[in-house]
């Protein structure tokens, strides 16, 4: 879509057919729309209606109701912040008595508006003509205020008052990249504003130590998913402790360097959220808990009283079963076992391939967790947990 177009749809012609659009039935296809709405409309304009009206569908899942009346590009809603985990940072920001932001290549504005309705003032810069366009309209269309600027991010003037974010591009010509050096802005641009009051979006995997000395590294998940690490400015002057944060429950655990003890399974098994497994914490966590590792390198914790909470799933061990697969696949069909879940964490498993060879027929359904205890690979039978109650 090029901004002419996007104009168009824009005005008066283009409301009216996005409007004709949402009163559709979901079950015409798409291509008897359009041969429909061209009979009315230029051939662009039902093409980037029917675009937007895909896209406005597709990102319910990020934006929620406010999707209706957003506007967008493909990729642009593939790099977009979830509304949640945007919201979650905004909120952080006000907290720490930011007042202002600018946010440096802010595309199609889904930070700029968590922003904004955080209470923050808000500005910003997107090289790309089309996106800034999309930015502005998508603000209004949230009532915010806000100006966005065309132009160079790295150029930019920040002024004293506003606090700097940057979400460096992370897609290259080959698709998604997970090198620090393919980043846009440069990974050297990003770790200077960092020196100051300014965060960062970065890839979750990032390495413990490529994160830049006096940083704040928090991981953050969103109903299960890791999305993000976000790096606070050293200007913000928080503890340098990892941090994971898990969303939409707001439970966060802070870095203290514990070490955990090792040993036997105990009544419950406890496997930590995948932002504290990446933050390093899965130790912290064990301590919070009062339980211990299965192996000092695998993320399982075992204890005797069950943990309920947003930062791990727990399950019950039911009984032990054996590791090797021929006498793993006699114990379950022994007991009528015929959908089954493969948990496994630190062996070299397939669980789809394993369950597919054991070609169980049975009634009934199980979860089974094949990992290493003190470097030896177990497996137990176990049955999830969930506040105070099993699940069958």
């Amino acid at each position: 879509m090029d901004l002419s177009t996007f104009e168009l749809l824009l005005g008066q012609r283009g409301s009216e057919l996005m409007g004709q659009l949402g009163e559709l039935d979901p079950a015409e296809s798409e291509l008897a729309i359009g041969t429909r709405l061209r009979r009315n409309y230029p051939t662009e304009l039902v093409a980037a209606a029917l675009t937007q009206h895909r896209l406005r569908t597709k990102a319910v899942t990020k934006f929620g109701d406010l999707a209706a009346n957003m506007w967008f590009t493909a990729d642009a809603l593939e790099q977009a912040t979830r509304r949640p985990v945007a919201t979650h940072r905004a909120n952080r920001l006000v907290d720490l008595g930011a007042t202002s932001v600018v946010d440096l290549g802010c595309g199609i504005g889904g930070d700029l508006i968590a922003f904004a309705r955080a209470g923050l003032t808000v500005r910003g810069i997107e090289a790309d003509p089309v996106r800034a366009a999309i930015a502005q309209a998508n603000l209004a269309a949230a009532g915010f205020p806000g100006t966005v600027e065309v132009g160079d991010a790295t150029l930019a003037t920040i002024n004293p008052t506003e606090v700097a974010f940057v979400d460096p591009a992370r897609r290259d010509g080959r698709g998604r990249t997970f090198s620090l050096d393919a980043l846009v802005p440069s990974w050297e641009f990003v770790t200077e504003l960092l020196q100051g009051r300014a965060l960062a979006k970065v890839m979750p995997g990032i390495a413990h130590d490529a994160v830049p000395p006096g940083v704040h590294p928090e991981w953050v998940s969103d109903s299960g998913d890791l999305v993000e690490a976000c790096l606070w400015g050293a200007g913000f002057a928080l503890p340098h402790n990892r941090q994971a944060t898990v969303l939409p429950a707001g439970a966060t655990l802070l870095g203290r360097h514990a070490r955990a003890d090792t040993g036997e399974p105990l009544t419950f098994l406890i496997e930590p959220d995948d932002a504290v497994i990446r933050a390093g914490l899965v130790a912290e966590l064990a301590q919070n808990i009062g339980g211990h590792l299965l192996d000092p390198h695998i993320a399982w914790i075992t204890s005797t009283e069950p943990y309920v909470g947003p930062l791990g799933r727990c399950f019950e061990v039911v009984e032990e079963l054996p590791y090797r697969e021929k006498q793993l696949k006699a114990a379950l069909r022994a007991k009528d076992i015929g959908t089954l879940t493969v948990k496994k964490r630190g062996v070299q498993v397939v669980p789809e391939q394993l369950i597919k060879r054991l070609g169980l027929k049975g009634s009934k359904t199980a979860i089974v967790v094949l990992t290493r205890v003190n470097e030896k690979g177990r497996a137990f039978l176990v049955t999830e947990h969930r506040n105070g109650e099993l699940d069958d």
